[in-house]
């Protein structure tokens, strides 16, 4: 399981304890990062490309896909580039 938020991690973290399995949280651990919604969901990695490596990152450690596929993830997707984010784009607080 996943748990996504573009608040901190913390939030996600308080129902921890009473899930049953794997669990990952993604959050905006920070504050005063201004610019496009996008290219901040891709900084504190909580953008779509992002949610999608974390779970290749959970399947890899599960044994279910080969690690390489989250190398390829981050590349095809450009984790690393906030200019690359897609996920928000509308402005304003959607």
């Amino acid at each position: 399981m996943i748990a996504v938020s573009d608040f901190m991690h913390a939030v996600q973290d308080q129902i921890r304890p009473w899930v049953q399995h794997d669990f990952s949280t993604l959050g905006a651990d920070g504050f005063g990062f201004s610019d496009t919604r996008a290219a901040a969901r891709r900084f504190f990695k909580i953008d779509g490309a992002s949610i999608v490596v974390r779970a290749l990152q959970a399947l890899a450690q599960q044994g279910a896909v080969d690690r390489s596929l989250v190398a390829q993830a981050i590349e095809r997707y450009r984790l690393f580039d906030v200019t690359a984010g897609t996920s928000g784009n509308a402005g304003g607080e959607s």
